[in-house]
């Protein structure tokens, strides 16, 4: 669906006062939404996303760096800071992104990102998190430039329609997976006789388990019928229905003795639902420190394997969710384009300079605009609820994964509703689409599937002797996925 917007600040016949301003500054009856509707789409996003204030802290709050030490200094409060950390620049990112973008895209420490910062950079020999963080913030500053000159949108125009469309769609199938995956409703079996399974030994055993059915099937169902507020109902009510199930259950944590526990938080109640944040992790980086502990040549590669999964990560992102919204335009572009680059770009900056690991868009920003999301009003909404979080993340941690999962799995079908937009009798697009569709989910990466689009359409396109119908930015985009692709041998071989 193309959807045509004007400039923020038109004269228009809307509300007035404070709601009126409102209105205008994020286009808000213009796009066809309402005030209402943008603050639950920016809660559902918040409860779609809040995952990451656990998860961040236990993927690099828990890794010692190459000198034996822990972020923050101290292995036992380590989890506590990195989570207020995480929550902080979170907030600030997502608010700016709904100020300046004026989108519905809200931000966090990005997973995978965080994954490589802690176990192939802060680990290398000698390194410290104040250097890792560092190389975090060259990679921000470095894809800045590249916006502001215009090259990462540039890029971006010269992606052929169709594989915009199959982004979409398969990050579609992407965030459904995770919503299956996180929840436990699918897994990799203890035999491991194949990659995955159904539950527990190939069934629904076990009370988390249903509870994330029952939620799945009441955002299905109050989605069809329309209900305002369906998939933050979904959500709360699964919540409250974990809550009683924990209360007379007893379930716990999952665990190799208990494979039918919750699978992060526990729904518990907790002593106090107020905590004192603790920032002091705020500006704990060295800039350069990482190029006297490994040399210069090991932190361009470094550098160049954060950007590469930055650089393009985001533009999925933004087609995907400007899909679902109705907001592309005629060639599958998302209004203020600029912009959206420009603040998911000081989104790796600030990640680093807070200790978090880069910040970027979420794909699950797709929840809230399932929920009516069409403006940026809806990502201040979810950063203003990540700023209280860094009060209140005990009250976070009461809800599980198997409680917000299920909006995931519905927004994937929403998301997949667009592969109706690739001819598939152009099999010169159609092919690499299909390939970009299939492997995000299969991989576990939005990079890996837009790498695997872009090389194999070039490749098609001088297979057959059509090379001039190749974007030159698109050569320069396919010798980058390359090297990402050997990134492994090339470490290798740098030493």
């Amino acid at each position: 669906m193309t959807t045509t917007t004007s400039a923020p600040g038109t004269p228009s016949t809307g509300p007035s006062g404070f709601s009126g301003f409102l209105d205008r500054y994020f286009s808000i009856s213009q796009r066809g939404s309402t005030i209402g509707r943008e603050v639950r789409g920016g809660l559902v996003t918040f409860l779609a996303m809040s995952y990451i204030v656990v998860l961040n802290p236990l993927i690099i709050g828990t890794v010692a760096d190459g000198t034996g030490s822990f972020l923050g200094g101290d292995e036992a409060t380590s989890v506590a800071k990195v989570a207020a950390a995480t929550a902080l620049v979170a907030g600030v990112m997502s608010i700016l992104m709904g100020v300046v973008a004026r989108f519905p895209i809200a931000m966090a420490a990005g997973l995978g990102l965080n994954a490589v910062v802690a176990f192939s950079i802060a680990m290398l020999p000698d390194m410290t998190w104040a250097d890792a963080m560092g190389v975090v913030v060259l990679e921000g500053l470095i894809i800045l430039i590249l916006v502001l000159t215009g090259f990462r949108e540039a890029v971006f125009n010269a992606v052929p329609a169709e594989l915009k469309v199959a982004i979409s769609v398969g990050i579609g199938l992407f965030i459904a997976f995770i919503g299956l995956v996180d929840s436990g409703f699918v897994r990799i079996p203890a035999s491991q006789a194949t990659p995955v399974e159904l539950g527990i030994g190939g069934s629904v055993a076990s009370w988390p388990l249903l509870v994330f059915v029952v939620g799945l099937l009441t955002a299905i169902v109050l989605w069809i019928k329309k209900v305002r507020g369906a998939l933050l109902i979904a959500i709360v009510g699964a919540t409250v229905l974990a809550f009683l199930v924990e209360a007379f259950g007893k379930v716990g944590f999952r665990s190799a003795d208990n494979p039918g526990g919750w699978s992060l938080n526990a729904p518990v109640w907790p002593d106090s639902p107020v905590a004192v944040p603790d920032f002091s992790l705020i500006g704990q980086v060295s800039l350069f420190g990482s190029i006297e502990k490994v040399g210069f040549l090991t932190v361009v590669l470094l550098v160049f394997t954060l950007l590469l999964a930055d650089f393009f990560d985001t533009m999925g992102t933004m087609v995907a969710i400007g899909g679902e919204a109705g907001l592309l335009d005629a060639k599958g572009n998302p209004p203020r384009t600029r912009e959206i680059l420009v603040v998911d770009s000081v989104g790796a900056i600030a990640g680093g300079a807070g200790s978090v690991s880069s910040n970027t868009a979420y794909i699950e920003s797709a929840a809230g605009v399932g929920e009516g999301a069409r403006t940026g009003l809806a990502s201040v909404v979810t950063g203003l609820a990540f700023l209280l979080t860094t009060f209140l993340s005990p009250i976070v941690d009461m809800v599980p994964f198997e409680a917000a999962t299920p909006v995931l799995v519905l927004v994937g079908f929403l998301m997949m509703t667009q592969i109706t937009g690739i001819d598939w009798r152009k099999l010169e697009l159609s092919i690499p689409a299909f390939l970009v569709i299939i492997l995000m989910p299969f991989t576990y990466s939005i990079t890996v599937g837009l790498g695997a689009g872009f090389v194999s359409f070039v490749l098609i396109k001088v297979l057959l002797g059509k090379v001039r119908q190749v974007h030159p930015l698109m050569w320069i985009a396919t010798v980058l996925f390359v090297l990402y692709f050997i990134r492994g041998p090339l470490q290798t071989w740098i030493g």
